[in-house]
């Protein structure tokens, strides 16, 4: 077996070290930091409208389309017939508001992050057309989804999430099974679309009466007004090349779809 002919770059910079997340670095040329900022038709003096200006809302068809196959990622993924049952019960609870003693809405936004990892809606309702695929590997899932939203809200969203990681970068969940405690770090993804988001969230609690830790891989990336999620982890640790598979594949098949063309297949891992 030899590697694809032409992998995204592993730029996805979180990383666990001694069971304590440690913070990432933006990339130093700017291209492509977790915050999504990139580098606009104005900044560079041209005249020609964005991309968000421009770019229709997906159908459902295109949508459909749009979706990455286990062909995109790396390893050994195959994909689910069925995400429904997909929601971690470690995700519920309650966020302690007295550990926020200088900024008490900052618990509502961490509540409002762990919620939409639970419900898998971490964008909002999408406004228009979305399709969702699921793959499993071992104890790992990963879910990738293609939806038009409302271009306003969407912008709001990519910007609350750019800001969770100093917000939310500690803090404890009260639930029926016991205290869990969640950590938050920014991760550098691989540039894709107009604007791109990339979060890595750790959850230590119990199950079964024994430790366990959760930790999910979740990015997004803007074309116009819709976008590209993926949230991807387990218990048994995270894949982040899989996750910049996925965000990368899945943002280029969107802006195929969106120009009229068919995705292209992803390379072949095997010569």
């Amino acid at each position: 077996m030899t590697p694809r002919p032409s992998r995204p770059a592993r730029v996805l910079a979180s990383a666990l070290a001694a069971g304590t997340l440690l913070t990432t670095a933006a990339c130093s040329d700017g291209e492509s930091g977790g915050s999504g900022a990139t580098t606009s038709a104005a900044a560079t003096g041209t005249t020609s409208p964005s991309p968000s200006a421009t770019t229709a809302a997906v159908t459902q068809d295109q949508a459909q389309a749009a979706l990455i196959t286990a062909a995109d990622v790396e390893d050994a993924w195959t994909q689910a017939q069925d995400t429904k049952s997909w929601h971690d019960a470690l995700l519920t609870g309650t966020v302690d508001a007295s550990q926020f003693v200088t900024d008490k809405s900052a618990a509502a936004d961490c509540q409002r992050l762990l919620d939409g990892l639970y419900r898998e809606d971490l964008l909002g309702k999408p406004a228009g057309a979305s399709a969702l695929v699921g793959f499993t590997q071992n104890n790992s899932r990963l879910l990738q989804q293609t939806a038009a939203y409302n271009k306003d809200d969407l912008d709001k969203s990519l910007s609350w999430l750019a800001g969770l990681a100093d917000k939310c970068a500690q803090f404890t969940v009260k639930g029926s099974g016991g205290d869990r405690t969640v950590q938050v770090v920014e991760a550098t993804l691989p540039k894709a679309g107009d604007t791109r988001q990339g979060l890595t969230v750790s959850v230590k609690g119990t199950s079964n009466g024994a430790p366990v830790t959760l930790t999910l891989d979740v990015a997004a990336s803007q074309v116009g007004p819709n976008a590209v999620t993926v949230t991807n982890g387990g218990t048994e640790g995270v894949s982040h090349d899989s996750t910049a598979d996925a965000i990368t594949f899945g943002t280029q098949h969107l802006q195929d779809v969106l120009a009229g063309k068919t995705p292209a297949p992803a390379p072949s891992q095997i010569e």
